[in-house]
């Protein structure tokens, strides 16, 4: 099968949708599928063509929402190479942007299109208005949203039940929805390079440490700033503890002000942006993964720190539930405060820490990236078969009124 997947973000841009897209990607083409790309160009205001790894870069102008750009929703040149790929499939992974000429190729090439809804937009309004029309802002989203996936597509797929219910509530569309998570290189996350997880230990000064760490961006809707209120409240009862939190955005500068100002600065270490093919290896840092974080729609990170055997820490919430168990793997906490009771817990009690830690793995397990692949692929193959039967349908409609046209027009001659 051909398949073109479509995104606004992809390399050298580091998330858990690039990393959800890389993971199909790689699945895919084990499989024995052929697969392109089409995205906007991070780096350059230019259109490119980078034949041998089959992606296509569309130029677009600079959001405000990290590095993520916006590109016009038709490309010429995009198009033509795009119909010589004779693709069977397109699988968008945005509503706008390149998600939007995704639609037009579909729509005028025929080709049946899958869409995959990973972000909650109006989590993200503020750092377009500051603050100002988010209510009108909102709603126009909630609109655009509606009308992409509600007319556009052949399925959808949530990574996630919190995604699957909050689109069925908000916008009840008619498409079947396939609730599929991103799948796990397993290998990637539990075999690594010891001597770089050393020499990371030694650059950090983590060595004798009790870590907690967190990957993600460091934006307002991670709430990693209480991540760190909480954290700081643990220093007097664990001497040796320490922050690591992996990765950079808008608010670094205000999160680092607030280490001053609480003096937890020899406690907390900011990595700053980390290469994604080197990200397994700061998973291997930390003793506990911990997030506060209420907005993912799947929540890849938590699932590559279980795959690192790392036990999980995080505020409950729909996406990470099923996934994270109490006792099992890790906790889920509701209050803040609990935060601090389940690390000391896990610090106190070396069995129960030994115990999580092989849970978290065990659970990795049952959600790997060859399933995932799978499972996507069986959606591509079911919107095929529905696609053509719906075009067969129109043909058929074409045929009866072709023929209703000529025998009227036999009877008017006589």
């Amino acid at each position: 099968m051909r398949i073109g997947i479509f995104t606004d973000t992809y390399l050298p841009y580091v998330s858990g949708l690039v990393t959800s897209e890389l993971m199909l990607k790689e699945a895919l083409e084990k499989m024995g599928h052929e697969v392109y790309v089409v995205t906007a160009n991070l780096e350059k205001i230019k259109y490119e063509y980078d034949e041998e790894n089959k992606i296509i870069y569309i130029p677009g102008v600079p959001t405000k929402i990290y590095d993520t750009r916006l590109t016009a929703f038709y490309n010429p040149r995009a198009f033509n190479q795009i119909r010589k790929w004779k693709l069977d499939i397109i699988h968008t992974q945005t509503e706008f942007g390149i998600g939007t000429f995704g639609r037009i190729v579909s729509k005028q090439l025929d080709i049946p299109l899958v869409h995959t809804y990973h972000t909650m937009y109006e989590d993200y309004i503020y750092y377009l208005t500051k603050g100002y029309f988010d209510k009108p802002s909102k709603k126009l989203v909630e609109y655009l949203t509606r009308f992409y996936c509600d007319t556009t597509v052949s399925e959808l797929i949530v990574p996630t039940k919190k995604i699957y219910n909050i689109f069925k509530e908000k916008y009840n569309p008619d498409e079947i929805i396939n609730i599929i998570p991103t799948g796990m290189d397993i290998d990637r996350f539990s075999n690594i390079n010891k001597n770089e997880v050393d020499k990371l230990k030694e650059k950090y000064k983590l060595d004798g440490s009790f870590v907690i760490g967190s990957v993600s961006r460091l934006g307002k809707e991670k709430s990693v700033d209480k991540l760190i209120i909480e954290f700081s409240k643990l220093i007097d009862k664990i001497p040796n503890i320490k922050l690591l939190l992996v990765g950079d955005g808008p608010d670094k500068k205000m999160l680092k002000d607030l280490v001053k100002e609480l003096n937890i600065d020899k406690n907390v270490v900011f990595t700053g942006k980390v290469p994604i093919e080197k990200i397994q290896n700061y998973y291997h840092l930390m003793d506990v993964f911990s997030t506060f974080s209420t907005t993912e729609t799947q929540g890849l990170t938590v699932l590559e720190a279980l795959s690192s055997s790392i036990p999980v820490v995080a505020i409950k919430d729909d996406s990470f539930e099923g996934v994270v168990k109490n006792n099992e793997n890790g906790y889920l906490f509701s209050r803040n405060a609990d935060f601090g009771k389940y690390i000391l817990k896990l610090y106190s009690d070396k069995q129960l820490y030994k115990k999580l830690s092989k849970g978290a793995f065990e659970t990795a397990c049952n959600n790997s990236s060859d399933a995932f692949g799978q499972k996507v692929y069986n959606v591509y193959t079911h919107s095929i078969k529905k696609y053509k039967k719906g075009i067969e349908f129109i043909n058929d409609i074409k045929d009866v009124l072709n023929t209703t046209k000529i025998k009227h027009n036999i009877s008017n001659d006589e």
